[in-house]
């Protein structure tokens, strides 16, 4: 097995460290970086607001190996921008799994054997991105199974088996539990630590720009939607998962001052209900915004099959979830973007070209939220809904994804179409690119935002 090599800090990258005594990192003010100012992006000198998605496969399609498709990634950015899309969330690590339902390949293999072509992926992708002057958020771990995560962590340092949340006699119960267990795993977060380390001080092969000095990166987030774990009853680590936060987030500074850093936390919904562990996640002076996910169907609220019956507890409850985090915003003084919603196609359909009237419906009211509260001065900065599916289409009458098929937004665990916008969902992307050219004009507004 191959371990990770030794790593050592330049006196020159070590000399322009955190200061100790700051409420929150000062991040570089360099005119092409995203920064943070209050509970403001900044960008340019302006206000930075975006109108985002998630493209978690887009280092997939980068590679020079077996995933790749370079045609089709240039398609998508280009359709991406024409939509007005201009930030992507992304999958930046991923751990190989033996479960059924897990990504293949993954980018570190075994601990410290890493990839290359999905790093050289990932490399490509960011260059392409920046040749449209676009912006990456970059994930480097996950809760849940279908990255491997953190429960792939734990099972390489615990030499025993992931239970499988498939399996009906197991569920996502004993599941989530074990995967929060890797907050007490010493190993396993080591572990995290060296792929960290090795992408954060990587050199673009496309550009010859190191990571830390790219512009084309917003942010590094810690992980895919972190859970302290699954219910108050049996919760052993909220006091680890906060230290696991400020020690990772203070790492990635430390390699990194010129990028933003945040969490990935669903919001109320991975803090167990509880405003005081969300708050508490998001305190550390090492994060600099926070962030807030949004499932009505995962929640309950929404059923794709009963529109008009669940469709008006739906907006309720999810205008509702967005002022509630706003106003945590303000408590910690941060920034927030909501950068996961979405809702199924009417009648849970998969397919390009079935109706999207209640996803458009919802979208159109995400999207006023946003803006109406961003106008205001609130502290929301933008969205990125979930998710790009593109030019992406499913050839099995079961909808599952298998190995060899095209990538969809749906991760493959999920049927594949289930949240995915489709380049052919015109009524959809219509609503998008209004939406963009709006948080546009905001931010050329700049100066009339209260940016304190």
């Amino acid at each position: 097995m191959k371990k990770p090599k030794p790593f050592f800090l330049s006196l020159a990258l070590i000399s322009i460290l955190i200061i100790e005594g700051c409420s929150t990192v000062t991040v570089k003010q360099e005119k092409n970086f995203v920064s943070v100012k209050g509970t403001h992006f900044m960008l340019g000198g302006k206000p930075y607001y975006f109108v985002g998605t998630n493209m978690w496969y887009g280092a997939y399609l980068g590679s020079p190996g077996n995933t790749g498709d370079r045609e089709r990634l240039k398609r998508e950015l280009n359709d991406l921008v024409a939509s007005g899309i201009t930030n992507i969330r992304v999958c930046a690590a991923s751990e190989e799994s033996l479960m059924d339902r897990a990504i293949k390949p993954a980018f570190q293999k075994s601990p410290g054997v890493y990839d290359n072509d999905l790093l050289d992926g990932l490399d490509y992708l960011l260059a392409e991105m920046g040749k449209r002057n676009m912006h990456a958020v970059l994930f480097l771990n996950n809760y849940w199974q279908w990255t491997g995560g953190m429960a792939q962590y734990n099972a390489w340092f615990k030499d025993n088996k992931i239970p499988d949340p498939d399996d009906p006699k197991i569920g996502y119960g004993k599941f989530m539990d074990y995967s929060a267990e890797f907050y007490l795993n010493e190993k396993a977060k080591e572990c995290f630590d060296s792929y960290v380390r090795m992408l954060a001080t990587r050199v673009n092969k496309y550009t010859g720009i190191p990571y830390i000095d790219d512009p084309t990166i917003m942010a590094w987030q810690l992980a895919n939607e972190p859970r302290p774990g699954r219910n108050l009853d049996v919760i052993k680590t909220a006091d680890v998962f906060y230290k696991w936060i400020d020690d990772s987030a203070k790492l990635i500074h430390f390699l990194d001052p010129n990028h933003l850093v945040t969490t990935g936390s669903e919001g109320l919904a991975g803090t167990l209900q509880s405003e005081e562990i969300f708050l508490k996640a998001h305190e550390s002076k090492y994060i600099d915004y926070a962030t807030m996910h949004l499932w009505p169907k995962n929640w309950g609220w929404f059923d794709a099959t009963k529109i008009d019956e669940t469709y008006p507890r739906t907006e309720k409850n999810a205008v509702e979830y967005i002022n509630e985090h706003l106003a945590y915003a303000r408590k910690l003084n941060k920034p927030i973007t909501m950068e996961e919603f979405g809702i199924p196609r009417d009648f849970e359909q998969y397919k390009p070209g079935t109706p999207t009237t209640a996803r458009d419906k919802y979208f159109k009211k995400i999207f006023e939220i946003v803006y109406d509260s961003a106008a205001a001065g609130a502290p929301i900065a933008g969205t990125n809904f979930w998710a790009w599916g593109g030019t992406a289409r499913n050839p099995n009458a079961d909808a599952k994804w298998r190995e060899g098929d095209q990538y969809f937004g749906d991760p493959p665990q999920e049927p594949q179409g289930l949240n995915s916008i489709y380049d052919t969902d015109l009524s959809t992307l219509e609503i998008i690119k209004s939406h963009s050219d709006k948080m546009k004009a905001l931010s050329e507004k700049g100066n009339s935002i209260n940016t304190k």
